[in-house]
This record gives structure tokens, sequence and C-alpha cells, in this order.
């Protein structure tokens, strides 16, 4: 989610080839079953029994992937995720086009608030774009420290997705490279996800990217619904069996109404379960 655009860190041979395996087994399971909504894309109008803003849309990309297999735009219902780096964004344009739901950054470590939240909370808003507020975690602070900055400049909003850790490495971090051992990232993911759900009363959800989650054993951290990023391969071939509500399958992506590279994200099921996931967690 960081503003990039690179592929995911590549596997071992070993990992790659057990998850490849594992993948093209779930693949075939998945295009036997009714998870997703019918192949071909469906440009259908907007309606307030599905809250799909059009489904299976197919959105250009300035580099994209060659899909094999479990392309993205089988998927029906599609969203973005945007920060300060996409600039003001024409949140009306981009419903019309397809964008169904948005994570919007809100907060990283325990000072800083991304310029454009305000704006792209209340524009994605005012469209009638179903949004969440999501965290940069920032490994220099404590967890503790860290949701309660989250919880100061994010309002506690009737409809509101819920809230989302992104959890990713950065690098390209000018002040803190810190990497901790996976049992303390994983003891500090548990104490601000719970201070966190705590105050909104939503089981938030988890941002990860492929090395970060081998990296610290995510694959035994169950309980919260995942948002993956997965550029070069369905999740099933990257996170073998673990279980994920939205998969982020570009950062090239071009939306109508965002300027420049966009993030494009799926949400795992279709129509009814959509309307199914929102009835549930944006109440």
């Amino acid at each position: 989610m960081l503003n990039r655009n690179v592929h995911d860190a590549s596997l071992g041979l070993a990992g790659r080839a057990l998850r490849a395996a594992a993948g093209l087994a779930l693949l075939a399971a998945l295009s036997a079953c009714s998870t997703v909504d019918a192949l071909t894309p469906d440009f259908s109008a907007t309606t307030s029994s599905t809250g799909v803003a059009a489904t299976h849309p197919r959105f250009s990309d300035s580099d994209p992937h060659k899909w094999e297999g479990g392309a993205p735009w089988n998927y029906a219902v599609h969203g973005t995720d945007v920060s300060k780096y996409q600039g003001s964004v024409d949140w009306h344009k981009a419903r019309t086009s397809g964008v169904s739901f948005a994570f919007i950054k809100a907060t990283e470590g325990g000072d800083r608030v991304d310029d454009l939240f305000a704006e792209h909370w209340r524009k994605a808003k005012a469209a009638g774009v179903p949004r969440a507020a999501y965290h940069f975690y920032y490994f220099c602070r404590p967890a503790a420290e860290q949701a309660r900055w989250f919880i100061d400049n994010v309002p506690k909003e009737k409809g509101a997705l819920p809230p989302v850790l992104d959890m990713e490495w950065n690098p390209q971090s000018p002040t803190c490279k810190l990497r901790p051992d996976p049992a303390t990232v994983r003891s500090e993911m548990r104490i601000f996800l719970q201070i966190v759900e705590k105050h909104y009363g939503k089981k938030p959800i988890i941002y990860t990217s492929v090395d970060f989650f081998e990296d610290n054993g995510l694959s035994g951290f169950r309980g919260y619904p995942y948002w993956v990023r997965s550029v070069a391969g369905h999740p099933t071939a990257r996170y073998g069996d673990h279980p994920f509500t939205f998969w982020q399958y570009t950062g090239t992506g071009v939306i109508p109404g965002i300027r420049g590279d966009a993030d494009i994200n799926v949400f795992n099921g279709d129509t009814r379960a959509w309307k199914k996931w929102l009835k549930a967690n944006a109440a």
C-alpha cells in the first residue's frame, strides 16, 4: 500500500511449489462453485439491493499482469484504496466507473495524519461509496500509542466500514527501518487490534503483503478478516489456503476520477455476499 510500483517479494522455490499446487487446487474448486457471479463482465446499474456500483468492472492497467487463472475481473465487487498520493478524487466519477468501496489512509505511527484523509472521508461518503479508514503501522512506536492516535483522528461513525490495520515492511522510511521479530510483531498487532475493536465495536481488517505475511508467520494469526496484496498471482497461489475477504490485485490501475496509478481491490464473494457483509459490518 506504499506509494510504489513493485511486485511482491519472491518466494522460495519449495514454498512457491507448495503454494502453487494448493492454489491450483483451490482455483479449480472456485470455478466449480458459486462464490462469484458469472465470469462475463456485467456493467449493470447500481441498485439499493446490492450496494454495488457496477458488477464485474474491468479497469485498465498501465502495467497489467498476465492473469492465467483467477483473474480479478471474475469477481463482482471492486473498490480502491487511496492516500494523499492520489490527490483529490472525483468520487462520483469513480463510483460510476465501478468503485463500490474504498479504503482511505487516515493515520501513520503515533503522530501523522494523512493530508487528504478528511477530504477523502467526506467526499467518498457524499458520493455513496462505503469506506473504511486505515492505519499504517510504524514499528518505532508502541501499539497502544498508535491505536490511541488512530482513535483520536478517525470518527466513530455509523455506516463506516471496519477500521484497517496496514501491516507491511517499509524499507523507504527515512526514520524507522526497524523489523521486530515475528513474535513481537504478532503481539503488537493484537494490542492494536483489541484496542481499536473495543472502541469502534467492529472487528478490524488486516492488510498485508506476501513477504510480511511469510516473515511473521501470519498464517497462524486467525480470527480477523484479511485484505491481501498479490499483484502477480491469485491469493491462493501466494497465501495458500489462508482466508481473505479483500484482494488488492494491482497498484497501477486506471480508475476514472483518480489521477495517476490507482490501487484496485476486489471483494471475495458475489453481490449477495457483499450485501450480507455490508449489513453485518457497516451498521
